[in-house]
């Protein structure tokens, strides 16, 4: 089985720095693993490598859709499969690296065996794919299923997926997944890269000020000009609606700066979640990392 190298952790842990060393210093060729850096235009906020860095080391999977394509799991897992068949085709290493967990596990467990229905989770959609829905779908998990409410009931599309099965099942997303013990799918290396907390929480101040600096709010005007904000999936993008809320007077400048840091960090916690309970093959890797060698 042909090897990958998978660097994954929370956003300003400094992953894209480490796959770009690696795969310098192996021949690689780096496949992002960031939903949003997926999307055109869309550079200085999600933090996507220079130019410099792509002519230094091939990148995969930017800057490969516009805005208005709905982008899943499924349509990651065709392209990075596809990019690693490429890559391990020229006798090099996939350094997989970024923080969307959910594509990262799909990758190397595959996508979970739990049932699904296109026409039903069409309606849940209608339903609660939207701010007034999520309030009366939180109401209804937390009834329904209270495991499965407890772990996303921040996040909307997850916590429609429970619901759709459970109405097909009976039973929460949490126990089903503990009857299905997954086996990985690549020779895989992974490393989950860990700082200090206090560390981290600077590192995200600094990015913020340093993307800001870098016409992060010019490249959100043009974005939602463009309609990032009513895109199916690109919208998620983190930081661009309170930009925009800045740039419709609704909040001033260091407000707006405040409240990226605080989501960042928010986002960077449940990232830190995830990959310590959902990747249990990955090794905890503390800064800093100048004794690795792959």
């Amino acid at each position: 089985m042909n090897k990958i190298l998978v660097i994954c952790g929370p956003t300003a842990s400094g992953k894209s720095d480490l796959a770009l060393r690696i795969a310098t210093e192996t021949g690689g060729e780096i496949i992002s693993a960031d939903s949003m850096q997926l999307y055109k235009g869309l550079d200085i906020g999600t933090a996507k490598p220079s130019e410099d860095e792509r002519r230094r080391v091939p990148h995969h999977l930017i800057d490969v859709f516009d805005f208005s394509k709905r982008v899943d799991v499924y349509v990651f897992l065709e392209l990075a499969e596809q990019a690693i068949r490429e890559i391990h085709s020229r006798g090099r290493l996939p350094v997989i690296a970024g923080g969307t967990g959910m594509y990262i596990r799909a990758l190397l467990y595959g996508l979970d065996p739990l049932p699904g229905n296109r026409e039903l989770r069409a309606e849940l959609d209608r339903l609660y794919d939207h701010d007034e829905g999520f309030v009366r779908l939180k109401e209804l998990m937390r009834e329904k299923s209270p495991d499965d409410y407890e772990r996303w009931h921040n996040h909307r599309r997850k916590l429609i997926r429970a619901l759709e099965v459970h109405t097909l099942t009976g039973q929460s997303i949490t126990t089903l997944q503990t009857l299905h013990r997954p086996q990985l799918r690549y020779d895989a290396t992974v490393w989950n890269l860990v700082r200090d907390r206090e560390e981290l929480k600077q590192r995200i101040v600094l990015r913020t000020d340093l993307m800001l600096e870098a016409g992060w709010v010019e490249e959100a005007r043009t974005a939602i000009a463009r309609g990032l904000l009513e895109a199916p999936t690109a919208w998620q993008a983190l930081g661009y609606s309170i930009i925009g809320e800045h740039l419709d007077g609704k909040i001033d400048y260091e407000t707006m700066r405040q409240r990226i840091i605080t989501a960042t960090w928010q986002f960077a916690r449940r990232q830190i979640t995830w990959f310590k309970h959902q990747h249990p093959e990955a090794v905890v890797q503390p800064h800093p990392w100048d004794h690795l060698h792959f």
